[in-house]
């Protein structure tokens, strides 16, 4: 992620945040093999969501800590940049979770999303916890800045077809987590709204982010190229 530099951790720092990252870093395995294993070995009566709840809402709602290291300067990352990354996942697993099996979780989406999301996150934190110990090979340095063209693509498309799978809900159900007037606060949420409104910030959010990460991949590997060569 980008951000100003902070100053140098220091050892607990660094031991609190290879911690985190080697557990995210199993975490995030965990989920993709219980992704794998439903696919393999099918069990009747169980959908992809009852394999994968748990540790999906576990393990993404433990990012939100990410926001917390950048905004206290543990990390050198754009606390605005971690925020909309973090909230925009943990959101979708809220919406998941709040509509019926039958539309969200049933959703082609839910696959794209949670296989783009497993691999990425087990390359993004195995590639942070080696390079807080020092040692981080060049094979996953080049997986960490190019596998994002395809994955990120696939998540993105995922995570739209989880939300249109739940505004179909809720425009059958415009009730459903809805608060409507009149009411003794006078104040009005609409759900389908909501859903609406956070499909359409995908249209001005993904391409800067995905043209940022292209930069950083022509930074990140032009200078890795250019160390391995005075090695």
């Amino acid at each position: 992620m980008a951000g100003t530099k902070s100053k140098k951790p220091s050892a607990l720092s660094k031991l609190y945040l290879a911690s985190y990252n080697l557990i995210q870093t199993l975490g995030w395995s965990y989920l993709l093999y219980q992704i794998i294993q439903y696919y393999i070995q099918p069990s009747s009566g169980s959908t992809l969501w009852d394999k994968t709840k748990l540790p999906v809402v576990v393990f993404q709602n433990a990012a939100l800590l990410e926001i917390m290291h950048a905004a206290t300067g543990l990390i050198p990352s754009n606390v605005m940049v971690t925020t909309s990354q973090i909230f925009s996942r943990v959101m979708l697993v809220g919406i998941i979770l709040a509509t019926p099996e039958t539309y969200a979780a049933a959703s082609l989406g839910l696959p794209l999303a949670l296989i783009a999301w497993s691999i990425t996150e087990i390359i993004r934190y195995s590639y942070y916890f080696l390079n807080l110990i020092g040692t981080v090979p060049y094979a996953l340095i080049w997986l960490r800045y190019t596998a994002f063209i395809v994955l990120y693509v696939l998540g993105v498309t995922g995570e739209l077809l989880c939300y249109y799978a739940a505004v179909q809900y809720a425009s059958a159900n415009p009730d459903a987590w809805s608060y409507t007037l009149p009411n003794k606060w006078n104040f009005t949420f609409s759900y389908l709204y909501l859903l609406i409104t956070v499909l359409l910030l995908y249209i001005p959010g993904f391409p800067p982010l995905y043209l940022h990460m292209f930069a950083q991949r022509r930074k990140v590997l032009n200078s890795s190229a250019t160390a391995k060569k005075t090695h």
